[in-house]
């Protein structure tokens, strides 16, 4: 059985108005995450997701890159224990 673990990453740089929390939602559904991403006041993206961990990472790492118009500069994230809080992943606002 796959472990399964929580992630909470911020995203900085230009990744609000270029699709990033549709693109994000899309890659977190394909890969059977849960969670959610939402648009932060001071121009960041936070995304907490919850799942396999072999697919948070990859996660993660399409987060670095984020979707095509996305520049992003700087990536925090911290890995934290696997809580089942979400049914889906959406975008919040």
């Amino acid at each position: 059985m796959e472990e399964k673990a929580r992630i909470h990453i911020f995203v900085s740089g230009r990744v609000q108005g270029v699709f990033f929390r549709a693109e994000t939602e899309a890659r977190a559904r394909e890969l059977g995450l849960f969670g959610l991403v939402r648009n932060l006041g001071d121009g960041r993206v936070e995304i907490i997701a919850e799942g396999e961990k072999k697919k948070l990472e990859e996660l993660l790492e399409w987060a670095k890159k984020g979707p095509a118009l996305a520049r992003v500069d700087s990536i925090r994230f911290n890995w934290e224990e696997y809580r089942a809080e979400f049914k889906n992943f959406e975008i919040r606002y």
